[in-house]
């Protein structure tokens, strides 16, 4: 994982940047291991909000988050098309579910600033830096830090196998 106040010091990366509720932000490519279309969500009960459901992707039970609720924006597409990043969060595929998908782009060391003070606290602790790019600016998010221990225990505990589960 990526400190802080390691930025500066990074030589380059390559990032996919999308957008949710019409902020860019972005996610190191290494981290993403496909981008798709969702297809049919199936809803889970008693879930956390964050949660919109499952998919199944190719024979796998992938859970899908709606990044915007878990950010606290809403999203601007309808959920038939929502785009999805699936990514590997301490060992468990989660799809993470954005309005668009716009580039990848690289980004030098020299041109992510570590993020404000201002917004240390929680939702510091998943932002990795904030990147100068030719468009503006894209928050680069650290995947891995989004959910807490707690919420990844849930979501192993709501999500987790249910392809190997039988429901009755």
């Amino acid at each position: 994982m990526l400190k802080k106040n390691e930025t500066s010091k990074m030589s380059s990366m390559q990032v996919v940047n999308f957008k949710v509720g019409g902020e860019e932000y972005g996610i190191e490519i290494l981290k993403v291991q496909e981008i798709l279309k969702l297809p049919k969500i199936t809803k889970l009960p008693k879930s956390a909000d964050y949660i919109i459901g499952i998919i199944d992707l190719r024979g796998q039970v992938i859970p899908i988050i709606d990044l915007g609720k878990r950010f606290g924006i809403k999203i601007n597409v309808k959920e038939s098309d929502l785009r999805a990043i699936v990514v590997d969060i301490n060992g468990k595929k989660v799809g993470l579910a954005i309005d668009s998908v716009s580039h990848v782009v690289r980004v030098e060391g020299k041109d992510i600033e570590p993020p404000p003070p201002i917004v240390k606290g929680i939702s510091g602790r998943y932002i990795i830096g904030i990147a100068k790019i030719d468009s503006g600016f894209v928050v680069i998010l650290d995947i891995t830090q989004i959910f807490s221990v707690e919420e990844l225990m849930h979501l192993n505990k709501n999500v987790g196998n249910k392809d190997k589960d039988t429901i009755q």
